[in-house]
C-alpha cells in the first residue's frame, strides 16, 4: 500500500539572487522515517493557492517552524521593529489551509512557527520577546554552532493530565523537550484548548476542542530528535496513524462512490 501524503507549506527564501519556496530537511525526515508518510511541499503564494484542490489530493498538514514570525496585522496588532521577519506568503499559505484541514477533519500538527499560525488562524493572538517579560524564562536557542547543541532536549514542560497530547506521548506530567523561540501565544484562539506549559506559564502546546480528527500544535521540536527521542517519536507516529486511517476512509469512501 502506497504511504499516505501529507502538505507541508513552505517557506520564501532568497539565495543568490533567486526566490525559492523551501523547508528545512528535519520535518521531511520525522515524517518519511518517523510517521511514515510522504510530503508534498506546497508552494507559498500570497494569491493563487487553490486550498481545497490541495487538501483533495493529501492525507495531513504538516505545518513546520521557520526563521519568520506571524505578521502581527494578522492578529489585529501594529508591526514594531524587531517583530521579524516575516513572509507573507507562507502567512497567506498556512493559516488557510490549517483552517481548512481542521474543518474537513484531515489530521494537523503544527509545530514551532506553525502552533502559533494555528492560534492565529483560529483567531488567537501572539506575545513578541517574551523572554522581555517579568517572569518569563529565556526560551530562546542556545548560542552554539552546532545544530544539535541548538536543538538539545534541556527544557521541561507540564503535559496535562487526560490531554490529547499525554494520550498521544502516552505520559502527562513533566516531559523534557527541545523548546527554542522568542514568540509565544498570548491570548489563546477560543477553539483551542492549552495541553502544555512550560514551568514559567508559556504555552507549550494545545489542541483543537471541536476537531473531527488529530489537530494538535506544540511550540517544541519533536521532529529534530524524532528517531531517538521517545516522546518526540511517539507524536509523530500518532499523527502518521492519524494520517493513515485517515487515507484508508478516503479510499473506502471514493470506492463506494
Amino acid at each position: 500500500m502506497p504511504k499516505p501524503i501529507v502538505a507541508l507549506p513552505a517557506d520564501i527564501r532568497q539565495l543568490d539572487g533567486a526566490v525559492w519556496h523551501a523547508t528545512p530537511n528535519q520535518y521531511v525526515q520525522a515524517a518519511l522515517k518517523v510517521a511514515g508518510v510522504m510530503t508534498f511541499i506546497i508552494p507559498a503564494f500570497e494569491d493563487g493557492n487553490e486550498i481545497d484542490e490541495i487538501l483533495d489530493r493529501v492525507d495531513g498538514v504538516l505545518v513546520s517552524g521557520s526563521a519568520t514570525n506571524v505578521h502581527p496585522s494578522l492578529y489585529g496588532r501594529q508591526a514594531q521593529d524587531g517583530d521579524g521577519p516575516f513572509d507573507p506568503a507562507r502567512d497567506a499559505t498556512s493559516l488557510p489551509l490549517i483552517r481548512r484541514a481542521i474543518d474537513r477533519g484531515i489530521p494537523l500538527l503544527a509545530i514551532c512557527r506553525g502552533i502559533q499560525e494555528l492560534n492565529v488562524a483560529l483567531g488567537g493572538t501572539l506575545a513578541s520577546e517574551i523572554q522581555d517579560q517579568p517572569g518569563i524564562w529565556d526560551h530562546r536557542k542556545p548560542d552554539v554552532p552546532e545544530r544539535d547543541g541548538m536543538y538539545a532536549i534541556r527544557q521541561p514542560v507540564f503535559v496535562a493530565e487526560g490531554s490529547c497530547i499525554a494520550n498521544y506521548l502516552g505520559l502527562a506530567g513533566e516531559v523534557q523537550v527541545n523548546s527554542l523561540h522568542r514568540q509565544a501565544i498570548a491570548e489563546t484562539a477560543p477553539r483551542l484548548k492549552v495541553e502544555a506549559t512550560a514551568a514559567d506559564g508559556t504555552i507549550e502546546a494545545v489542541s483543537v476542542i471541536d476537531a473531527k480528527n488529530f489537530a494538535v500544535g506544540v511550540q517544541w521540536h519533536p521532529e529534530y530528535w524524532a528517531e531517538t527521542d521517545a516522546p518526540s517519536r511517539a507524536l509523530f507516529e500518532a499523527f502518521g496513524d492519524a494520517v493513515r486511517a485517515y487515507a484508508a476512509r478516503k479510499t473506502l469512501t471514493n470506492a463506494a462512490a
